[in-house]
């Protein structure tokens, strides 16, 4: 099985003319379903043109965004999408992959505390009655958790807004009225 995320060395695959895709370490061809299920658990590889060597691991990754998207799972909405391809070629678009790679983390993050907090009000359900219900019930809604991080978030959010205010101010503030 390839390396794990984190192992010294990715898997390389290596996309030929044909569009077929050979995972040198498992010595057979894959599918971008493969790449996709990888990825899922945890397995990290880069994508080479057989010929060129060019690196083409983000036109992959890419693909198999696309893929998943036509498939029916829409993480990416609309007006996000819309927003995204506005930012390329804008003055502020190389602050974009950094951003969405921290919001992304955070998210991360805050899910598998959501994960832990929902492992630890399950496994007291089975206190359900009189006062232990109550403490039950409270474990389960844990609102000041989901607060916090609402808060956690916010924050970034206006540090990123700050930032990105910082990069946009050129020349001359204008009045009101000008254009």
């Amino acid at each position: 099985m390839p390396p794990k995320k984190g192992s010294d060395k990715p898997v390389v695959i290596k996309k030929y003319a044909n569009r077929r895709l050979y995972d040198t370490g498992r010595s057979s061809y894959v599918t971008l379903d493969d790449l996709c299920e990888m990825i899922k658990d945890g397995y990290e590889f880069v994508v080479y043109d057989a010929k060129t060597g060019e690196d083409l691991t983000r036109s992959v990754l890419t693909q198999i965004i696309v893929e998943q998207e036509t498939k029916g799972e829409n993480l990416l909405p609309i007006n996000f999408l819309r927003q995204l391809i506005g930012f390329y070629g804008d003055n502020m678009s190389p602050l974009i992959p950094n951003y969405l790679e921290q919001t992304l983390n955070m998210f991360t993050q805050n899910q598998d505390k959501f994960k832990e907090q929902m492992s630890k009000s399950f496994g007291n359900m089975g206190n359900m009655g009189g006062m232990n219900g109550i403490k039950g019930m409270n474990n389960m809604f844990p609102m000041p958790n989901f607060e916090e991080l609402a808060k956690q978030n916010m924050a970034m959010f206006e540090n990123a807004m700050k930032a990105f205010a910082a990069f946009q101010m050129t020349g001359t503030p204008k009045k009101p009225d000008q254009k």
